[in-house]
C-alpha cells in the first residue's frame, strides 16, 4: 500500500499556516514526489518510467540556479573599461578645445566678412551747349562703347554762329592783309613823303589787324567745337542706366541727363572689424562669394580706407567739440572699408553695383606644408599665438602714413603773376616819336620789315 504523498499533506494542512523558511524547498521535494508517484504508476502499469525531457530540464532545480547565478568581471575587464572611459573624456575635452579655438578664430580674428559690397563708377553725362534735344539714340540698359552718341541737340544756331565765325575771320583776314601793305609801303618811302609817326601809325595798325585776325580764328575755333557738342557722346564703355529722357526735353549746360555705369571700373569694397585689420595686407588674395552664385570672384587687396567718420568729432557751440558722456562697457567694433580690385570673375556671373559679397582674405605668405596635418599644425600655432599674445601684423602690408621724422609738410605758396609790360609783347614799336620803327613784323615767313 503506498504512502501519502506530499499532495495529500499539502491538502491536509491548514491555510492559515505561515511558511516555513524551507517553503523554497518545497517546490523541489514536490517535483521528486511527482517523479516517484509517476514511475510508482508505471510500475504498477508495466511500462518503463521514462520522464520527459522537458520537464526534466523545466524542473532541475540544479540548472536553474546556475542560469541565474551572475558572473563578476576579471580585473584586466574592469581595467580596459575604466581605461577607455579616461580616454573618452580627455579626448572630448580635446575636440571640445579644439572647437573653442576654430570658433574663436573664424568669429574674431580671421580676416572675413559677410559686410561686403560691389561697386562701380558712374558717369554723369551733362551737356556742354544747351539746346533742345532732336534725337535720342540710345534705350535704357544699353551697353555702349567710348564716343557712341547718345543724343543730339537741334545743331541750327550753333551751325549759324560757326558760319559767322568763319565770315568775320575771312573779314579780319582781308583787313590784316591790306594794313600789311600799307604798313610795308610807308617803310619804303624816304623821310621826305612820309614821317616816322606816320610810319609808326600803320604799323601799329598791322599789328591790331594781326590780333583781330587771331581772336577770328579762335572764335571760328569755339564756334565748330560747340557745334560738335551738340552731338553728346559717351566719355566711357558701360551701360546706360536710369534713361529717362526723351525727344523734345530741353538740356541745360552741365545739368545731368544720363548716367552710364562705366564697365571697366567695378571694384569691391570688403568692411572689416578693426579686430581683423591686423590680418589684412595689400596685395593679399581676395574671395568675394555673391548671394545666389556658388564660385566666387577672385581679386586683391588694393588700398585701405585711412579715416571713417568720429562722431564725437563733430562740432557743436561755438565749434568746439561734441562728445558724448556714455561709455558703455561692450564696445561694438568699428568697420573699416577695404578696396579690392577684381582680377577674375566666373563666368555667367553678372557684376551689378549694391550686390552683398562674404569677402575672405587668403594669405599668401601663410606657412606652407606637404601634408595637411603639417599645415594644420601650423595654423594651431599662430592662432595660439594671437589669443595669447595678440594679433602681430606683418611689416609692410599697410603704407605708413607721414614720414619717419613725423614732420608738417608744407604746400608750397603760388604768387601772382606780375603784370606785363606792353613792351613785352610789342618790343620796338613805339621807341621814340622822332624815330623811324624798326619793327620786325614779317608780312610773311621769314621777310621783315624795313625802311
Amino acid at each position: 500500500m503506498l504512502s501519502p504523498g506530499p499532495i495529500a499533506l499539502e491538502r491536509t494542512k491548514p491555510h492559515g499556516a505561515e511558511p516555513s523558511p524551507n517553503a523554497v524547498e518545497r517546490p523541489a521535494l514536490r517535483g521528486t514526489a511527482s517523479a516517484q508517484v509517476n514511475t510508482t504508476g508505471a510500475a504498477v502499469e508495466g511500462r518503463s518510467p521514462i520522464a520527459d525531457p522537458i520537464e526534466r530540464i523545466a524542473f532541475d532545480p540544479t540548472s536553474s540556479l546556475k542560469r541565474t547565478a551572475p558572473k563578476r568581471p576579471g580585473r584586466v575587464a574592469r581595467f580596459f573599461r575604466e581605461t577607455l572611459k579616461t580616454a573618452a573624456t580627455l579626448l572630448i575635452v580635446v575636440l571640445a578645445v579644439l572647437a573653442a579655438l576654430v570658433i574663436w578664430d573664424f568669429y574674431v580674428t580671421a580676416p572675413w566678412t559677410r559686410d561686403g559690397r560691389v561697386r562701380v563708377q558712374v558717369a554723369g553725362i551733362a551737356p556742354q551747349v544747351s539746346g533742345q534735344i532732336k534725337e535720342i539714340r540710345i534705350v535704357d540698359n544699353q551697353y555702349v562703347r567710348q564716343g557712341d552718341v547718345l543724343y543730339v541737340i537741334d545743331p541750327f544756331d550753333f551751325q549759324v554762329t560757326l558760319d559767322t565765325a568763319k565770315a568775320q575771320l575771312r573779314q579780319a583776314a582781308a583787313d590784316l592783309q591790306v594794313k600789311r601793305l600799307q604798313a610795308e609801303r610807308r617803310q619804303h618811302l624816304s623821310d621826305l613823303a612820309t614821317t616816322p609817326e606816320e610810319q609808326q601809325l600803320f604799323v601799329g595798325n598791322a599789328v591790331q589787324a594781326q590780333a583781330n585776325f587771331d581772336a577770328a580764328q579762335q572764335q571760328v575755333a569755339r564756334a565748330d567745337i560747340n557745334l560738335k557738342r551738340t552731338q553728346v557722346r559717351s566719355p566711357v564703355n558701360g551701360y546706360v542706366t536710369n534713361l529717362l529722357l526723351r525727344v523734345g526735353d530741353f538740356a541745360n549746360t552741365g545739368t545731368t541727363n544720363i548716367s552710364v555705369i562705366d564697365a571697366d571700373s567695378y571694384w569691391i569694397d570688403g568692411y572689416f572689424e578693426e579686430t581683423k585689420m591686423a590680418h589684412v595686407c595689400i596685395g593679399d588674395r581676395a574671395e568675394a562669394a555673391l548671394m545666389g552664385y556658388r564660385d566666387p570672384i577672385v581679386g586683391r587687396v588694393e588700398t585701405v580706407t585711412r579715416g571713417i567718420s568720429v562722431s564725437n568729432a563733430a562740432p557743436s557751440t561755438q565749434g568746439l567739440p561734441s562728445v558724448d558722456p556714455v561709455y558703455t562697457w561692450v564696445r561694438l567694433a568699428q568697420r573699416v572699408p577695404v578696396r579690392i580690385r577684381i582680377t577674375d570673375v566666373p563666368p555667367g556671373v553678372p557684376l551689378v553695383s549694391g550686390m552683398t559679397a562674404t569677402v575672405t582674405i587668403r594669405r599668401d605668405d601663410a606657412p606652407a606644408s606637404t601634408t595637411w596635418l603639417g599645415t594644420g599644425l601650423a595654423r594651431l600655432a599662430t592662432l595660439l599665438d594671437d589669443i595669447v599674445y595678440g594679433p602681430q601684423p606683418s611689416p609692410g602690408c599697410v603704407p605708413r602714413i607721414g614720414d619717419e621724422n613725423g614732420a608738417t609738410v608744407i604746400l608750397p605758396t603760388p604768387k601772382p603773376v606780375a603784370p606785363l609790360d606792353p613792351e613785352q609783347l610789342t618790343p620796338g614799336l613805339a621807341p621814340g616819336i622822332d624815330q623811324s620803327p624798326r619793327v620786325q613784323m614779317p608780312a610773311h615767313p621769314g621777310r621783315a620789315i624795313s625802311k
